[in-house]
């Protein structure tokens, strides 16, 4: 079977379920696991895909995805080219649970979709903290400060970790806020996960100097923290991980508080 993935996402569920053998071909932005990605030709960036250059790679399937605002136009491409195609579009986590299985089924790895599930599941099922769930502002983007929704699966990490999303009743996959707003939800940490930068470009005094973030708790407490996208804004298996790392997060500020 010959797959091009769209979509880090995609690219690490079908590594992770063992099937990087089928790859013929990913998005630029594919970056992990580095040793099969780094051999593997480059359809374009994920929010302006080559179709030739996939047409050129004869794939039986294409994995691609709408997790991202210009998606829709990569799908649209790839429907007119008549190639065979399945869509995540992932809003909770046991929709992530539910693409993993889709996508095992595709390559015939079943069982070890169900494995990844069981993972999720049982990190689920670890007893959350006693504390009240301490507020959190996950940005995806710094200016404008966009942070998720209610249709996001960092909803049910953040309280797996012993916090809360204060903006998760917005009916919305993301939202743009502003420093009043995190003022008044209490935001008592800011954890900086901007989409498609590397975490060693991350720089705190970008929310730091914000003039209209100057009371928000999180600045004032000095509680502002780099989390990689690849562990909470792409919905695959690293999400599990992601949640620990946000534990972390909430431990560091909670120990401050008591």
């Amino acid at each position: 079977m010959r797959i091009v993935t769209h979509t880090c996402s995609n690219t690490e569920i079908v590594c992770a379920l063992g099937a990087s053998d089928y790859l013929v071909g990913v998005d630029d932005h594919s970056d992990h696991p580095i040793d099969v990605v780094s051999k593997l030709p480059r359809i374009g960036p994920d929010l302006d895909i080559d179709i030739e250059r996939v047409l050129a790679l004869k794939p039986d399937w294409v994995i691609t995805s709408l997790t991202v605002p210009g998606h829709e136009r990569c799908v649209e491409k790839i429907r007119n080219a008549g190639l065979n195609y399945i869509v995540t579009r992932p809003h909770c986590l046991n929709d992530v649970m539910e693409d993993i299985r889709k996508i095992g089924d595709l390559v015939d790895k079943a069982e070890a979709a169900d494995q990844w599930i069981d993972a999720f599941r049982a990190r689920l099922r670890q007893p959350k903290p006693e504390h009240e769930p301490i507020p959190l502002a996950v940005e995806w983007w710094p200016k404008p400060v966009i942070v998720p929704g209610q249709y996001s699966w960092v909803n049910e990490m953040l309280l797996a970790a012993g916090g809360i999303n204060p903006f998760a009743h917005y009916p919305k996959e993301s939202l743009e806020i502003t420093g009043e707003m995190a003022e008044q939800a209490g935001i008592a940490g800011v954890i900086m996960s901007w989409c498609g930068v590397s975490e060693t470009k991350y720089r705190p005094h970008v929310v730091s100097r914000r003039p209209d973030w100057s009371q928000v708790p999180a600045i004032k407490n000095d509680h502002i923290y780099p989390i990689s996208e690849a562990w909470l804004g792409r919905p695959g298996p690293r999400l599990i991980q992601g949640i620990d790392r946000l534990s972390q997060v909430v431990s560091r500020i909670r120990n401050q508080q008591v």
